[in-house]
């Protein structure tokens, strides 16, 4: 059974590449990892209207892997803002089989972002 794409523009969608895989195939956890920070970074800089550093990777789960082909959609939503963080929901998920399309939500993760200045200081978040 397939899941579902969300009824919303995705922050970023990718395509993992050769180089990205594991010696058993499949694409590597950091790069998974990486591509999520990236997705929530997007509404957390957007949220914060300015830098954003993660502080914390609240939960991140595996649920699936991910191949060489498969076209990666990670969607980001705010869920919720502090003083001077937001906190972040992504979800992954991955289009494969062209010939026969499938969708299948292969990561969840919560981050949470903290907003920051010029000199790299935390800052309030205007209208927190």
């Amino acid at each position: 059974m397939s899941d579902v794409l969300p009824d919303r523009q995705p922050e970023l969608r990718v395509m993992p590449m050769p180089s990205d895989l594991n010696p058993a195939g499949d694409v590597f956890g950091g790069w998974v990892m990486a591509m999520v920070d990236i997705a929530g970074s997007l509404p957390a800089r957007r949220r914060s209207r300015g830098r954003v550093a993660t502080v914390a990777v609240n939960s991140f789960v595996f649920k699936q892997p991910i191949a060489v082909g498969d076209v990666v959609s990670l969607y980001a939503e705010v869920v919720s803002v502090g003083r001077t963080s937001i906190t972040v929901d992504v979800e992954v998920f991955a289009e494969r089989h062209p010939e026969r399309p499938l969708v299948v939500k292969v990561t969840e993760a919560r981050l949470t972002y903290v907003a920051l200045d010029a000199q790299g200081n935390k800052r309030p978040i205007e209208g927190s």
